[in-house]
């Protein structure tokens, strides 16, 4: 039903509806590869968000998944590093809410210029205090070779304000148009500089724009758009969540490496089966409908 605080769109309060990317925002988003809102996520839910961190941090989770190995899943024995969790909202119903809130998903609709946005997976990723870890430039993409789609794209939400100190998002501006970061699976790879270098010599103008967000805001980036972030150098948690997404059009194709081997990403033993065998990428259990909303 509509509110009427919701400004007419189910889901949104009025202030959220008047907040969507016009058509200069789109563009913008479609040149430079990425795009920031106003802080439009309340506040109630990410220090929600920030509280249940904690709980999964302990090991305590509402559900497990159907897989159990081969994917990041950050546990207080592997210390003071980096924490990588993927399907966190595949766990926790904390999290559900948090990534299928309809703003998130009406923005990415806008963006892609698609009707309508299903949840591809997610990560909880923090960086303690004086952490070291960089995570190395990637695309997004690189790591999707089993999606048909070229809209898909990723809302990175920090849990409080986040600044150059702590290690926040950097993304390299236009990057999503050079050819080849389709291939780009250097996340764990610390060495800014060496790709930097490659990147240059290639001929691209390497551009790196800090993300630098309050708490509440939003930035998107699309699947090909080159992006990564330095250590965290203050004394804060830097608390995130990244929201991968999916367009209308996405489906599963099979994807081969250069030598013959089958590529597979984890959300395809995570879901059900079409009747030719494939994963269905719009299984509504793992890749719930975040936009339109009912």
């Amino acid at each position: 039903m509509l509110t009427p605080s919701s400004g007419g769109r189910p889901g949104l309060t009025r202030e959220q509806a008047r907040h969507l990317p016009g058509e200069d925002d789109v563009q913008f988003y479609e040149q430079h590869g990425w795009y920031v809102t106003p802080a439009l996520l309340p506040q109630q839910s990410i220090d929600e968000a920030v509280e249940e961190a904690a709980r999964f941090y302990r090991g305590e989770r509402d559900r497990s998944l159907k897989i159990d190995t081969d994917y990041h899943d950050w546990r207080p024995e592997h210390g003071d590093v980096l924490r990588n969790n993927e399907f966190a909202s595949l766990q926790s119903n904390v999290f559900r809410r948090f990534v299928a809130q309809p703003i998130i998903g009406a923005v990415a609709a806008r963006l892609a210029r698609t009707s309508a946005i299903r949840l591809l997976d997610d990560q909880l990723i923090a960086k303690p205090p004086r952490c070291s870890s960089r995570i190395g430039w990637h695309a997004d993409g690189a790591y999707w070779s089993t999606c048909t789609s070229d809209k898909l794209l990723t809302a990175w939400v920090p849990l409080q304000d986040c600044d150059e100190s702590m290690g926040g998002l950097v993304v390299i501006d236009g990057s999503h148009q050079w050819p080849g970061v389709e291939h780009l699976r250097n996340f764990n790879d610390p060495d800014f500089f060496r790709l930097e270098e490659r990147f240059r010599a290639e001929g691209h103008v390497v551009r790196k724009i800090p993300l630098v967000l309050r708490k509440g805001q939003i930035s998107f980036h699309h699947r090909r758009t080159v992006h990564g972030s330095d250590v965290n150098s203050s004394g804060i948690l830097r608390l995130a969540i990244a929201i991968h997404l999916q367009d209308a059009d996405n489906r599963y194709h099979a994807f081969h490496a250069p030598e013959g081997k089958p590529i597979h990403i984890h959300d395809e033993f995570l879901c059900r089966r079409l009747a030719n065998g494939d994963p269905d990428f719009q299984d509504p259990d793992v890749f719930p409908l975040l936009w339109p909303v009912s």
